[in-house]
């Protein structure tokens, strides 16, 4: 009768289980660049503009173009593209709106974005509440209004505090919803490799007492 040694399950399908579970818990979950939703929105503002930014933004969006305002420290940053293929609007002519209040936002080419710095229109959007915003853009031959709605301070974070509320009663409804995700993500994925690690050894010990009783 012939034995044989007992054969361990190879490093490799134990490095790729870790490997799993260390991925699903440690990546979040990162819309795509031109990724569209359900109603065909788009799920990433332009690129330019920093992602989690607890600064006062406006998203606005029209059929040819959309675009992202930021209200930061003596400036309105805005960022706009393409609305189907992404692509950055550069050089176009910009002005914004808010009640009587108008001002002509100039391109920066080393950032690839507008700015506002009209003082009495930074002051009023600074005020807390919200301040409805008109763009009018002309870009070559195309023109086009956009609009929306520039939250400020006190109310912005009133606005963040409801909808967190909302997802998970705790503010914090939407992290723990991605957070318990990757988990099960993470766990199927080791059972997964786990049962493939069981099955090869069963299949090597079937082997090898097949062997032995020759």
């Amino acid at each position: 009768m012939n034995f044989l040694p007992k054969r361990r399950a190879p490093r490799h399908l134990l490095a790729a289980a870790l490997s799993a579970l260390l991925l699903a818990t440690n990546t979040p979950a990162i819309a795509a660049p031109g990724a569209h939703g359900p109603g065909g929105e788009h799920l990433d503002g332009p690129a330019t503009m920093r992602a989690g930014s607890s600064l006062p933004r406006i998203e606005a969006k029209s059929e040819a173009f959309e675009l992202v305002a930021e209200l930061r420290a003596g400036e309105l940053a805005i960022v706009i593209d393409r609305y189907e293929s992404n692509e950055p609007v550069l050089g176009a002519k910009v002005e914004v709106e808010s009640g009587a209040l108008k001002a002509v936002a100039a391109f920066r080419a080393e950032q690839g974005d507008y700015a506002v710095t009209d003082a009495a229109l930074l002051k009023a959007l600074a005020v807390p509440g919200e301040h409805g915003l008109v763009f009018t853009l002309v870009a070559g031959n195309d023109n086009d209004l956009l609009d929306g709605t520039l939250v400020s301070a006190a109310a912005a974070r009133a606005a963040a505090g409801d909808h967190g509320l909302a997802q998970g009663g705790d503010g914090h409804g939407h992290g723990h919803g991605l957070e318990r995700a990757a988990w099960i993500g993470a766990g199927v994925a080791t059972l997964g490799l786990i049962g493939g690690i069981v099955w090869w050894r069963r299949r090597r010990r079937g082997a090898g007492q097949s062997q032995g009783g020759l």
